[in-house]
């Protein structure tokens, strides 16, 4: 097995044993392996491995690789923020973008998605904690953001992602998710129809699964530490 495939067997064993923690089914949570600064070579590893989903965080090194990989059977998610000079990208070439948090981006997705294609899988991107240095629509403007999302053609409205400040426990960690949950519930609610929960990283996957947490972001615990080069 190679290093990648390790890692992705050690990933795959923690997310089951926090689902069964968490009394959940194990098959309730995604992992999402998030790709970016590694280059094709580690997304084909990762699906040799059986991984089909992948996170990107930067547009243009994404799109190289969703060229260089189209012959294979992946998903793609954007999970890095959005400028409205990329917007066009994304629309053309991802699955899933669970970083939209103004409505501006989110038209411009929609009008900008290529006839032809599926719907775009979107997520509202909530900033639960109020984190300076987080994108993210705030908790109390999430509803009328969604509902605008959810009326657009060519998007479809799938849930919520979150990237809360690093916690110091796991006791710390459940609470923020905690919330993000609640905010999650309530929006149903009112009525949106969503069943994705995107949050929850290397760090504290346990926390975010046990939160219930439907789509977990895992980058470093499968690739290794990352050299940046943006």
């Amino acid at each position: 097995m190679t290093t990648i495939q390790n890692h992705l067997s050690a990933v795959r064993a923690r997310i089951r044993a926090a689902c069964q923690a968490a009394g959940r089914s194990e098959d309730a949570v995604t992992l999402l392996a998030v790709s970016k600064t590694f280059g094709a070579e580690a997304v084909q590893e990762a699906f040799a491995a059986g991984q089909t989903a992948f996170g990107e965080n930067y547009i243009q090194e994404a799109v190289q690789k969703i060229s260089a990989l189209s012959h294979l059977p992946l998903t793609w998610h954007c999970i890095g923020p959005i400028q409205s000079n990329k917007t066009r990208l994304v629309a053309q070439h991802f699955d899933w973008v669970h970083t939209v948090d103004r409505l501006k981006i989110a038209q411009r997705l929609s009008e900008q998605r290529p006839p032809g294609l599926p719907a775009l899988q979107v997520c509202i991107q909530v900033n639960m904690d109020g984190g300076a240095s987080k994108s993210g629509v705030p908790p109390e403007d999430a509803l009328t953001l969604a509902q605008q999302v959810a009326t657009l053609p060519n998007l479809r409205l799938r849930g919520i992602m979150s990237i809360p400040e690093p916690a110091p426990d796991f006791e710390a960690s459940c609470a923020i998710f905690n919330r993000v949950k609640a905010l999650f519930d309530a929006l149903n609610a009112r009525g949106l129809v969503m069943d994705t929960l995107s949050m929850g990283m290397s760090a504290d996957l346990e926390a975010a699964i046990d939160a219930g947490s439907t789509m977990v972001r895992v980058g470093t615990a499968i690739f290794g530490g990352r050299n940046y080069f943006h």
